[in-house]
């Protein structure tokens, strides 16, 4: 799965309308995020540093939450926005996911695991194990 990074509110006009999940990379104004929810209408979830989140305003978390859209609070490490615009999240976390799942442990107990043994944050792999679960249904 990739996840498109997004640098500046400049970038948000280049960004493909098939995106699914974004990273901020910058503070975003309300604007900023309206702008992009209409430059991609299939996004799914808007990851933000936590330093950032904060200042996301309750009526754009409202407006988020009412077009189905996942605010996510984290941060993408060790990446190169100069080499790739995309962060990659390998096959192997899907598949430890399906892993543990398989072994029985709740979505809370795979949580903790996944994010003990990957840098990813914590609303970030819980997105993926929800989605991971609404795709099987």
């Amino acid at each position: 799965m990739r996840i498109r990074v997004v640098s500046s509110k400049e970038e948000i006009k280049s960004i493909g309308s098939a995106e699914k999940i974004i990273h901020l990379a910058f503070r975003p104004s309300n604007k900023d995020i309206f702008t992009l929810v209409e430059a991609c209408p299939n996004v799914k979830a808007i990851h933000i540093p936590a330093s950032y989140i904060k200042t996301v305003s309750g009526s754009t978390k409202m407006f988020l939450e009412m077009q189905g859209i996942s605010l996510l609070e984290g941060d993408v490490w060790g990446h190169r926005k100069d080499i790739n615009e995309y962060s990659e999240i390998k096959k192997e976390i899907f598949d430890r996911i399906e892993e543990l799942k398989s072994e029985g442990m709740s979505d809370t107990e795979v949580l903790q695991r996944i994010g003990r043994e990957t840098r990813l944050s914590k609303d970030l792999i819980k997105f993926l194990v929800m989605d991971k679960g609404k795709k099987k249904k």
